[in-house]
């Protein structure tokens, strides 16, 4: 994918999303002229946190259900404690992170966003990052973990926390940008 402006991006979250981990890359992606849709696991809008406090709310344009990840080119996934808690206790949400990761396709994820990734099984051999509480969980499951703001392994990309967003957004763009043609998962 030659540039970022043709990318279809699909953003997967739940109540208790870090709203600049959601918002700043989104934005970005627009910006930039990506087509960028938000799932969730039902119609009405999530609540974001901002640290411990309540944040801004968002929409979501349709439900889980309705993902098809061949109509996607790439996969961001915001962190927040109980955003991807929750999602990683949903087999649909971790059947479609694996397959994203299955295809070859780009999959974005910030702080304890990699939590989905672990619970997806495609950490293993893998070098990334995350939030220092999740790190043991990325051990375990596999992965070389360091202390990077913006890390790409293969067609992951993972990131520490809301003061790496500007770095984790263009290692994405990045990413995006130098997948020619994604395989389709099986």
């Amino acid at each position: 994918m030659p540039n970022i402006a043709d990318a279809k991006i699909l953003i997967i979250a739940t109540d208790g999303f870090e709203e600049s981990e959601l918002f700043e890359p989104r934005q970005t992606l627009l910006d930039r002229g990506a087509s960028v849709t938000l799932a969730s696991l039902e119609t009405k809008e999530i609540q974001g946190e901002k640290g411990d406090q309540p944040g801004r709310k968002i929409k979501p344009d349709l439900l889980m259900e309705e993902v098809d990840s061949q109509d996607y080119d790439a996969l961001l996934l915001p962190g927040g404690t109980r955003n991807p808690d929750r999602l990683r206790m949903e087999e649909l949400v971790v059947y479609t992170v694996k397959k994203f990761a299955d295809a070859g396709k780009p999959v974005g994820a910030i702080c304890h966003g990699p939590w989905l990734l672990v619970e997806a099984d495609v950490v293993r051999g893998r070098t990334v990052t995350s939030w220092p509480s999740i790190r043991t969980d990325l051990r375990n499951a596999g992965g070389n973990v360091v202390d990077k703001e913006a890390v790409v392994d293969g067609n992951i990309v993972t990131s520490r926390n809301p003061g790496d967003i500007p770095a984790f957004t263009e290692a994405f763009i990045k990413l995006v940008e130098s997948v020619e043609a994604p395989l389709e998962a099986v």
